[in-house]
This record gives C-alpha cells, sequence and structure tokens, in this order.
C-alpha cells in the first residue's frame, strides 16, 4: 500500500464538535483550515469599528468566534493553548477552494442529508484526487452522501466519527461507504490510533453506528424501568454509574450533560429508521421525558433536566432532583442505599453484581432489568452493526467511558448465568450465545498465555483479538509474567530484558510498599536484567504520597520515623535517577506529588499525552520533600551563565511549585518543565508501555551509563531575599495567608540554599537534606495538619 501522510486537514463546520476537532488536530501537530458561512449581517460592534461586509474579520467571524469560545471553555479541547496557532480560520465561500491542499476534508456541519449533500457537491469540484473526504456524521447513513458521485470521491470516502469532546473520548467510528477502498480504512485505523490517540471501531453503516446505538437503548431503557421500579434518579443513577464501572453522573445525569432535547431526537430517529428492531420499537413513550421537552428543560444547556441548582438569598447552592411520577422538583436527595453498602462488603466487583442480582428489592429487580435487556440487545446486534463482540464492547468504553463493555460486563457475571437471566426477565438472546456454550466455550473473551482471544460469531470459532502486537496489556500478563510483588507493587516481565514496575496501591498513592517495590525492580534489573519501565493501567499513575500515613506519624511526633520515611523516599528517587540501569518512567492521568517527582528522576519519561502532572504539595502545607524541589532546582540552572536569566528561571520554578500549577496536558507539563524535550509524549495511552519498553531496550542497546553526579548552583541570600519580600507583598495585598508565607518561605530558603552568603555550587544531597528539613518543620505546624485533614476528607486543599 501506498504511503499516505496528514499534513493538513479541512474541517468544514465550526460548531462544538467542529472546533473540538480541529483543536484535536491541531494537538497532533496538523495544521487545520477550519471554515464555516459568512454571517447575514454585520453586528453593531463591527459597524462602530468601520468594519464592511467585505472584510475577513466580518467574513471570517463565525469561525474565529467558535475557534475563540473553544479555547476559553474548560476542559480544555487542545493540548496547549500555544497550538491554536496551528489552525486558519475562513469562509465556505471564499476559502473552500483551499481543500485542494488538503490530504483529509472532514465534514461536520449540520445533521441534515439536503445541506451535507450541497456542501459535498462543492467539495467533490475542488479536491484533488485522491483527498480522504469524510463525515462526522452521528447516524445519516453513509452511502446516502455518496451516491452518484465519481469513483475517485467514493472510493477515499466514508464516516469518520468523533465522540463530544473530541480530546477526551476515545471512540473513533469508522463506517465505510459502498466503495471505500479498504487500504483508506486500515489507514485511518492506524492513523487514528498512532496520531490521534483513538481507539478506532469499524462499524457498519446503519443508524446510529455502533457507540450511540447501543448507549441509546441502554439510555432510553434505564429511564423506563427506573420510573416502573418507583426508582428515584439519584437512585437510578447510583445504580448505573461506578458501581457498574461507569461514569459517576449514573444515566439521568448523564442525558442532562448530553441534553435530553438531543436524546430524545436520537431515540426518535433510531425508532423511525429500524422498524426491524423490537426491542427499539418497544420503547415506550415517556411522559416524564415529554413534560421535560413541552417544558424546554433540556438538561444542562438549559439550566434545568432532571436536575437543576440554583442559589439562594445566602448564595448557597441548593441541588433539586424531578420527581418522576409527580413531575416536581424537590431536595436532591444523598442517602445512602443500603444495598449498595452491603454489596461493597462482598469484596471485589463480580462479588458485589452478585449481591445486586439477588436481591429482593426494588433495586434488585433494576438491576436485573438492566442487565437483562442491555445483554439481550447486544447479543441481537451481531452481525448487524459490527461483525466482532469486541468491537461493540470497544465503542461503550471509549464512547460512553464504560469501563467495561456488555460482554466483557456479561463474562463476569457468567455467560450462562447471564443467558438465564435473559430468560427470566422475559427477553430472548440472539441463538449464537447458545451455539457458543454447545461447542464448549463457556466465555467470550479468554486469555492463553498472555493473549487475548474472543469467540467469532460469524466463523463460530476462537480468534486472537487483533493489534495486540502493538500493546502490552498488563491484564493479560500479570498471572504469568508476575516475577515480585506485594501488596502494593508487582514487578512484571515483559521481555527482552525489560522488567516493569506496577503500583497497585489505592489510587496509586506512594507509601512503603511501592517504596519497597521500586528498590526492589531495581535491584532484580540490575541483577538479571538490563532495564525498568515504571508504568501501570490504572486510571491515573500515581495521586501522590499517602497522606494519612505522613499526618499519622505528625500528630504522632514520631519525627524519628517521618524523617527515615522521608529519607527513604528522597534515597528511592536518587536509586532511580543513579541506577546502573535505564529506567523508563510512563506516567499517565494524575501523576501528581511523589507521582511527578518519580517521573522527574528517570531517565527517560514515555508520557501519555493526557497526564496531569504537578507538585501539588504547597496545597496540604508542605513543600515537595521526595526530591522535587531539588529536582527543580537543578533544572532552573541547568546550563545558564548570566545571572538575570538565572534568576528568571528559577522564580518560574519556584512559582510552579508555590502556585501547585498542575498541567492539564503532557505538553503543558513541558512548559511547566516536569516534562523535558529529551521525553516523549505518546498520543495513545494504550501504547504506552510498549513504548516505554522500547526506548529502555534502545538505551540499553545503546550502552547505558549512569548519569554522574553534578554539582547545582544555588543563588543564595541575595535571589532568597527577593522571594521573601515578594511573600511579604502577597501577605500585604491579602493574596495570600501568614500560613502560605511561612511555606513560600521554606520552599524559596531551600530552593536557593538555605543560609549561603553568595552563590554556590551545591552537591544534591546538599539540597536534599534542606527540602526534608523543610518538609519536616512544616509537618509540625497545626495548620498543616488541618489542611492534611482535610484533603484526606474531602480530596480538596484547604487554604488558611
Amino acid at each position: 500500500m501506498k504511503n499516505r501522510y496528514i499534513n493538513h486537514v479541512t474541517v468544514l463546520g465550526s460548531g462544538v464538535m467542529g472546533s473540538g476537532i480541529a483543536s484535536l488536530l491541531a494537538g497532533a501537530g496538523i495544521r487545520v483550515l477550519m471554515l464555516d458561512i459568512v454571517p447575514k449581517e454585520l453586528t453593531e460592534a463591527e459597524k462602530s469599528k468601520g468594519i464592511t461586509q467585505e472584510s475577513p474579520v466580518f467574513r471570517n467571524r463565525i469561525a474565529r468566534e467558535a475557534l475563540e469560545k473553544a479555547l476559553k471553555s474548560n476542559p480544555s479541547p487542545i493540548y496547549s493553548k500555544s497550538f491554536a496557532s496551528r489552525i486558519t480560520v475562513g469562509n465556505f465561500d471564499d476559502d473552500l477552494e483551499k481543500i485542494k491542499n488538503s490530504d483529509w476534508v472532514i465534514e461536520v456541519i449540520v445533521e441534515r442529508l439536503d445541506i451535507k449533500n450541497q456542501m459535498f457537491d462543492r467539495v467533490e469540484k475542488l479536491r484533488t484526487p485522491g483527498t480522504l473526504v469524510t463525515t462526522n456524521t452521528s447516524g445519516i447513513p453513509i452511502h446516502l452522501m455518496s451516491e452518484g458521485r465519481s469513483q475517485d470521491f467514493r472510493e477515499h470516502f466514508l464516516g469518520t466519527h468523533f465522540f463530544n469532546p473530541p480530546r477526551y473520548l476515545q471512540l473513533f467510528e469508522i463506517i465505510p461507504g459502498p466503495d471505500t477502498k479498504p487500504e483508506v480504512l486500515e489507514f485511518f485505523q492506524e492513523f487514528a490510533s498512532t496520531y490521534l490517540g483513538k481507539t478506532a471501531v469499524m462499524a457498519k453503516d446503519t443508524p446510529g453506528f455502533i457507540g450511540n446505538r447501543v448507549g441509546v437503548y441502554s439510555m432510553a431503557k434505564v429511564m423506563e424501568i427506573a420510573q416502573e421500579n418507583g426508582l428515584t434518579v439519584e437512585e437510578a443513577d447510583t445504580l448505573t454509574g461506578s458501581l457498574l464501572g461507569r461514569p459517576k453522573t449514573g444515566t439521568f445525569k448523564l442525558a442532562d450533560l448530553v441534553g435530553l432535547d438531543t436524546a430524545a431526537k436520537v431515540t426518535q430517529g433510531l425508532q423511525q429508521h429500524l422498524p426491524d428492531d423490537q426491542m427499539v420499537q418497544d420503547l415506550k413513550d415517556s411522559k416524564t421525558m415529554n413534560f421535560l421537552l413541552e417544558n424546554e428543560y433540556f438538561g444542562d444547556k438549559s439550566g434545568k433536566g432532571f436536575y437543576y441548582k440554583e442559589k439562594d438569598k445566602s448564595g448557597e447552592t441548593k441541588r433539586f432532583a424531578l420527581d418522576l411520577e409527580k413531575l416536581e422538583y424537590r431536595p436532591l436527595e444523598r442517602e445512602k442505599l443500603e444495598i449498595i453498602e452491603k454489596a461493597k462488603m462482598a469484596g471485589g466487583t463480580k462479588q458485589q453484581w452478585q449481591v445486586l442480582l439477588k436481591d429482593d428489592s426494588k433495586y434488585g429487580k433494576f438491576f436485573r432489568q438492566h442487565l437483562a435487556s442491555l445483554f439481550a440487545y447486544v447479543s441481537h446486534r451481531l452481525p448487524e452493526i459490527s461483525d466482532h463482540l469486541y468491537s461493540i464492547d470497544d465503542g461503550m468504553k471509549t464512547g460512553y467511558a464504560w469501563k467495561y463493555g456488555p460482554f466483557e460486563t456479561w463474562d463476569m457475571i457468567g455467560v450462562q448465568q447471564g443467558l438465564e437471566l435473559i430468560k427470566s426477565e422475559g427477553y430472548e438472546a440472539a441463538p449464537w450465545v447458545q451455539t457458543m456454550l454447545d461447542s464448549g466455550r463457556e466465555s467470550f473473551y479468554s486469555i492463553q498465555d498472555g493473549v487475548k482471544d474472543f469467540y467469532s460469531v460469524g466463523s463460530q470459532d476462537v480468534q486472537e483479538l487483533p493489534g495486540q502486537d502493538s500493546f502490552i496489556i498488563l491484564d493479560n500478563i500479570r498471572k504469568t509474567k508476575e516475577v515480585w510483588s506485594n501488596k502494593e507493587a508487582s514487578v512484571q516481565d515483559l521481555g527482552d530484558g525489560i522488567l516493569n514496575l506496577e503500583f497497585r496501591s489505592k489510587m496509586n498513592s506512594i507509601g512503603g510498599g511501592v517504596i519497597q517495590g521500586i528498590q526492589k525492580a531495581i535491584d532484580l534489573a540490575e541483577q538479571d536484567h538490563r532495564g525498568l519501565v515504571i508504568g501501570n493501567q490504572a486510571d491515573n499513575f500515581s495521586v501522590g504520597a499517602n497522606l494519612a500515613m505522613i499526618m499519622m506519624m505528625a500528630v504522632e511526633q514520631d519525627w524519628f520515623e517521618l524523617n527515615m520515611a522521608i529519607k527513604t523516599f528522597q534515597d528511592t528517587m536518587m536509586k532511580i535517577r543513579y541506577s546502573n540501569i535505564p529506567v523508563v518512567v510512563a506516567p499517565h492521568g494524575m501523576a501528581l506529588g511523589g507521582g511527578c517527582e518519580i517521573s522527574l528522576h528517570a531517565d527517560q519519561m514515555v508520557a501519555a499525552v493526557e497526564t496531569y502532572m504537578g507538585l501539588v504539595e504547597f496545597g496540604v502545607g508542605v513543600i515537595p520533600g521526595g526530591g522535587g524541589t531539588k529536582e527543580m532546582t537543578r533544572r532552573a540552572m541547568q546550563g545558564l551563565e548570566k545571572d538575570d536569566v538565572k534568576t528568571n528561571r528559577l522564580r518560574e520554578a519556584y512559582m510552579t511549585i508555590a502556585m501547585a500549577k498542575v498541567a492539564t496536558s503532557a505538553y503543558e507539563a513541558k512548559e511547566f518543565g516536569f516534562i523535558r524535550d529529551q521525553d516523549i509524549i505518546v498520543m495513545n495511552k494504550n501504547r504506552q508501555i510498549a513504548e516505554a519498553k522500547q526506548y529502555a531496550i534502545r538505551m540499553a542497546e545503546a550502552g547505558y551509563r549512569k548519569p554522574l553526579q553534578e554539582k547545582i548552583q544555588v543563588l543564595g541570600k541575595n535571589a532568597m531575599g527577593m522571594f521573601y519580600v515578594g511573600s511579604d507583598q502577597m501577605v500585604a495585598g491579602h493574596f495570600i495567608s501568614e500560613h502560605d508565607r511561612l511555606i513560600a518561605n521554606k520552599l524559596a530558603y531551600v530552593m536557593t540554599g538555605g543560609s549561603l552568603s553568595e552563590p554556590t555550587e551545591v552537591s544534591e544531597q546538599y539540597l536534599l537534606d534542606l527540602e526534608r528539613e523543610a518538609f519536616l518543620s512544616l509537618c509540625g505546624e497545626r495548620k498543616t495538619l488541618q489542611r492534611i485533614e482535610q484533603m484526606l476528607k474531602t480530596g480538596k486543599p484547604l487554604r488558611n
């Protein structure tokens, strides 16, 4: 297949999806032209400035303002605001001809077939032969947009459906047209995975494709059976939220986020276009949904939906939920469900589900009905919407943020038990499920020798899950490749002489078990291997130190033990830096506090693009004590000669720590100084461990030598005085508290070298000792303990 490259993309449409897709592509290093319609008339502001209808400022206003609005939104659609320079805006009338320079043209305009076809008429006349043309439609049949067009257009035309928001949801549905070339489909699968960090799922050209077909049915059915069983919206959301490994919003809150008008329109569209889908046709008309739509209560975008909030006269936020029977709003109920608490006591996820499946209350009945209807529904969608069951699972996991896809959920309950559940609740599974069981196969998935396979419905045999050669999936190798473990860490053999250290404490927090794991992993690698990766595939790399342990020792004033704990942490970071084998760290998600410090000391970082990194210790009343303060000082001073430049760089590092800045992407972490130019940023988190392994191999094969310890220049008392004056001014201006000033001054004391009278070169250990001394002294402050206690209770720092 001839190589194909994407260097320039034209995005047709600048709405929420259009600007989101443009931002994602710009973040991937691609030049983007984003176009929209020309405004109908001048605004009063434009008239007052003398702008005419011929001016580009007027003609490009819609696309320009859409981009500006997107860049101001939170969470940000783009990895770094600086990447917005890669996006050029324009309009359909003046700039459409520029698509001749694009490698890919993606349409993201209004969901009307007639308007889309009018746009493709224009695109077909202007595009260069061979240019890829796709539509981001969420449900309009692809074949209706390619009919009657040239062969070259049809061969390069398909659906590429991003989910909103494009940066954060990983699903990328690929929907072939009748004549799309196989090599075009293969290209998009690889491009989406490698360069956009997406999970590419091949869908068939059916209404709703995969994600919305299953997701919208499931949402509508949950609403129906919740009301039938007399559940409140809060109860239903609790039962369909994190308990099932789904977003904690649950179902009703998710509908509010999506937009109730949008959800109703998609449901009605499925019923209209799927006359043979009996389970969709059987969805009942909802008086509750009709009430909301009639009153234009569309959810979050209108301010009211199943939930709403408002401030009372005192300024306090009050939250309300809709009573599904009375159709009136009442105060939000936050009571814990007894059955949920009972389930949590049962153990792991599988055991918790079994408690609910056996429960005789309305909650158990609802839970059984939901899973039975979901299992039955997805069983009948093969091979209608996809040839393979893993595509449906991937669609729900990456499009709707489910931790477990429907077939994975069914496997966890047991296929036979799931069949019995379906029958007992009055549904019917597709015959192929029983055929699978009759063949002796008891699950949809299994793992053999570290390789995951699945049951193929079409060929009625077992096949290897495709794409595994690009990934290292720790779940698949943990049982067979583990070489050492304790309760908080596990070391696995990745092959080729490389070990991996995986944290497995709560939220991967760093305590004694993790520290022991780091030390042991390095020892094992130095003895019998040639490199170490520190990485995991949990939601977050590490949220930092175990605050409960620190607080306990501080409250008991066990300063000797606390000093030893911090010293051990620091020594372990230095062991990462100065081991005899290359250490590659693979942060992703939250890499905070100690998680950031581990990353800072690695030979090489292979960071997922969605890495939220920061030294956040200031928020709990201390400074970074695991080498973070020392390391940021070292980096600030590295390779500089002019004193004024040194001072400015040190000030930047100081402010990054003092403001507890957390990067919102790996690229922003680079701007903050956490990630270096030599470090690697990968778009696809699933490829991260494999990439980290390859870098460890390369470093080993290049003849790795541990770095030599070098002196660090510190600036002494003059620079310290500058920081002290700054903190005094902040207190005088009532921007920070007295306690904040104490922490800030301790930080300045360490970063400038302590009591040194002039710029001096010191060792890393010198700074580590200062850092540890400052950390310990701050732990003795009453307000620091209050902050730690607040963080442990609420997850939010207390400012005092």
